[in-house]
Parts: C-alpha cells; sequence; structure tokens
C-alpha cells in the first residue's frame, strides 16, 4: 500500500467523529439542542466562537472550543501531509 492511500485511511478514520464534535460544538455555540442546527448552514457565529471566546463565563463552552479546536489542527496537519505526500 502506498503512503498516499494510507493517509487516506487515516483521514477517513480522524474525520469519523467530526460531526459529534462538531454537533456538540455548534449546541452549545447557538445555545439549542435541537438536532437541525447540525444541518442549518449557519457559519458565522461558529467560527467567532472558534477564535475568540464568545462566552467567557461557560466553562462547557471552553472545554469543548479547546477539544474541537485540537482535532481540527491534527485533521488540518494530516490533510496537509496528505496533499504534500506524491
Amino acid at each position: 500500500m502506498s503512503t498516499k492511500f494510507i493517509l487516506l485511511i487515516i483521514l477517513f478514520i480522524w474525520g469519523a467523529p467530526s460531526s459529534y464534535f462538531r454537533s456538540k460544538f455548534r449546541k452549545i455555540v447557538y445555545k439549542t439542542s435541537d438536532w437541525k442546527i447540525n444541518i442549518k448552514p449557519v457559519f458565522i457565529k461558529e467560527i467567532k466562537a472558534l477564535f475568540f471566546n464568545i462566552y467567557p463565563e461557560n466553562s462547557n463552552y471552553i472545554k469543548v472550543r479547546n477539544h474541537y479546536r485540537f482535532y481540527l489542527v491534527i485533521y488540518g496537519i494530516i490533510f496537509a501531509v496528505y496533499l504534500s505526500v506524491n
């Protein structure tokens, strides 16, 4: 198996929990428990919440945001390595 194929498999495996992390994050950001928030294309507040501290008093938001940031950074690194391998 080639390195690029192995990296593609790793990307799929690492990408599997993305819907869980994003759902949990969006429910906190938009202050809802409705499942429909996962399919709505609302991004501005979500992006602000990811890069800034929109709820400084909410420790759960900060914890979930930091986990989501870590997840996205690792995903970005894997994706960048995948793109750089020939």
